[in-house]
């Protein structure tokens, strides 16, 4: 069996369809669903002596995917923190950097809407200025950002590949340019992690929800924080399961007759401070551990070569039809998005539905007059469904 059989073996909402939307809700594979299923049939029973006992295993088996998190990004365990979607992880970046009034955050109109609103309404809080870079023919590259950049740029925040129409910026070139400022530089991964590795050099805040590119339920993901981040900066919201663990471990804490709140608070000086660090979406972590075993186990280099080589065929099927290619990207400039239009949002509704019909998942999504059908290339896809697609355009157009 080769890598690719056993990871799409791993997935059995393949077998009825052509699924190519992992940029909107991603499959689960079989063995995260397994997971969740007895740690339900656990919830129901409870085999621990007691309920204290039960609670502490279950911090644990959530804290399992910390390490596969690390595997993926090639990091230390103490860089990674478990935190309940992308929109968990921006909010902690624009309340944890200590704003000065004027400051200003530096962002593209290429992106989704929710990576724009933390750092917009800051401007009501602490007087701080979203500037938006304008794309050009759905490029907005690292030239872009530093003419818009000035001596007030206190933050960058990117999508590392954009949603409607699959750019992905150079990175390393954004992580020059905001060092050369001082700048803070803040990534929504939710569009790469899982599908193409990343370079981490310079990165402050790396956030990916767990529900896409990972195979992963909602209500998941992880944030990488870098050395400097956990030198420099502190949470803006608190739980008692970031400080430092106490003597005995909790079950020997909660039964000590003589603690009080009226104490000095130690954290962790971790990643995991930033957690939210109460009862969190347990069934959520220990899928997103499990779902990060396969593509640790396929290899997200070998993971990202396949979506290059699928990506390929897709674009060079895509350019002999009478499509409009919104993605002409290389592979350096694209993870597995790619998109095409007929230049009509009408057309391409049209389109959508004649795919959907014929149970060939993709979707339909712009920014800025950037976008169309999109298409997401997985590891799990195969060529005959690249194929499929092509053929279904070609029937369409037909």
């Amino acid at each position: 069996m080769t890598k690719l059989d056993k990871a799409r073996s791993e997935f059995p909402g393949l077998c009825d369809r052509v699924f190519l939307d992992a940029a909107c809700v991603s499959l689960l594979p079989d063995r995260a669903g397994q997971a969740v299923s007895e740690f339900t049939a656990e919830l129901i029973h409870m085999s621990a002596r007691d309920a204290t006992e039960h609670h502490i295993w279950m911090d644990q088996l959530r804290s399992d995917a910390i390490p596969q998190v690390s595997k993926l990004l090639g990091t230390d365990n103490r860089n990674i923190a478990l935190v309940e979607s992308t929109t968990h992880g921006l909010n902690i970046a624009a309340q944890s950097i200590p704003w000065n009034p004027g400051d200003e955050v530096l962002m593209c109109d290429l992106e989704f809407l929710q990576v724009a609103i933390p750092f917009v309404k800051m401007a009501g809080y602490a007087d701080v200025k979203p500037v938006f870079v304008k794309h050009q023919d759905g490029v907005a590259d690292v030239d872009a950002f530093s003419k818009q950049a000035s001596s007030r740029t206190r933050a960058i925040v990117v999508s590392s590949t954009q949603w409607s129409n699959g750019y992905r910026i150079d990175l390393s070139g954004l992580a020059e340019l905001a060092a050369s400022m001082g700048a803070w530089l803040i990534v929504d991964g939710i569009q790469q992690a899982g599908a193409v590795p990343f370079d981490l050099d310079g990165i402050d805040f790396l956030i990916a929800g767990g529900h896409k590119w990972l195979n992963a339920p909602m209500g998941t993901g992880f944030t990488y924080l870098s050395d400097r981040v956990l030198n420099e900066l502190e949470p803006g919201s608190w739980g008692y399961l970031g400080l430092e663990p106490p003597e005995g471990g909790w079950g020997n804490y909660f039964t000590t007759p003589g603690i009080t709140p009226d104490r000095q608070y130690e954290f962790i000086r971790s990643a995991k401070r930033f957690e939210l660090n109460g009862t969190s979406n347990y069934p959520g972590a220990i899928a997103l551990g499990k779902s990060l075993e396969v593509v640790n186990e396929y290899g997200i280099e070998a993971a990202a070569e396949h979506i290059w080589n699928l990506g390929d065929r897709l674009i060079e099927g895509l350019k002999r039809l009478d499509v409009h290619l919104e993605t002409p990207f290389d592979r350096d400039r694209r993870a597995g998005i790619i998109s095409f239009s007929f230049e009509s949002r009408s057309r391409d509704t049209a389109c959508l539905d004649h795919l959907l019909d014929r149970k060939i998942y993709v979707a339909q999504r712009y920014t800025s007059k950037a976008g169309g059908i999109r298409v997401s290339v997985h590891y799990f896809n195969n060529e005959n469904e690249i194929d499929q697609l092509l053929e279904g355009v070609g029937s369409f157009l037909a």
